[in-house]
């Protein structure tokens, strides 16, 4: 069996919060890892866990919009989708151009929902109907960074500067005291924030980037 799908649910309203945590956690597939109810809570738990997927209220305290552009920015391994009751074109577009890989009316069920995050967590899109997926894909497509270092936290600086070492991630988790599966997520966050395909360039683009400065 493949590893669960480890979710972050955000949503102000504890009742349909608990619902939808009840159905995913119903399913081996799924792994409920966090719960809030606002956008700082959003950005905090998604730092702290970072998940495969956020499933994100679009109105909430800290607005919606607001959260899916900080947990896009601080963690692109986070596929987020978005909840709401609004079929509204202009809704859907602000979702995609913060970042949101998926937007989903809550009258789904519970078998379309838990479709619709594996779906998304396997790379694919979803959007309310009438919108092209391929729209999501370009509005979504990150944009380099003039000096890409600046992008990454302290603690995935410090997992960069294991690698650029020479270090594997078993060493790197014991010098830093991390799990060797959590040094795993962080590099796949570094290498998507980085935009490169493997650790050996991820090293040579840290080096160039040391002595520059």
């Amino acid at each position: 069996m493949t590893d669960p799908i480890r979710t972050v649910l955000v949503d102000d309203h504890p009742l349909f919060r608990e619902g939808v945590a009840a159905t995913l956690s119903a399913d081996p597939h799924f792994e409920v890892v966090g719960e809030g109810a606002t956008a700082d809570e959003a950005l905090r738990l998604c730092a702290g866990l970072l998940p495969d997927v956020l499933l994100l209220d679009l109105n909430l305290p800290g607005g919606g919009l607001n959260g899916a552009r900080a947990v896009a920015a601080a963690c692109p391994v986070t596929r987020i989708v978005m909840l709401t009751v609004s079929e509204d074109e202009a809704d859907v577009l602000g979702a995609l151009k913060a970042g949101a890989r998926g937007f989903v009316l809550k009258g789904v069920s519970g078998r379309e929902l838990r479709g619709i995050i594996a779906s998304v967590a396997a790379g694919d899109v979803y959007v309310t109907p009438g919108l092209a997926a391929s729209m999501l894909r370009d509005m979504s497509s990150p944009r380099p960074s003039a000096r890409p270092l600046d992008d990454l936290t302290p603690r995935e600086r410090q997992i960069l500067e294991g690698v650029a070492s020479g270090q594997s991630n078993k060493e790197i988790a014991r010098g830093l005291e991390l799990t060797e599966k959590t040094v795993k997520h962080y590099m796949t966050n570094i290498l998507q924030k980085l935009q490169v395909r493997n650790r050996v360039e991820a090293a040579l683009l840290a080096q160039r980037e040391q002595a520059r400065e």
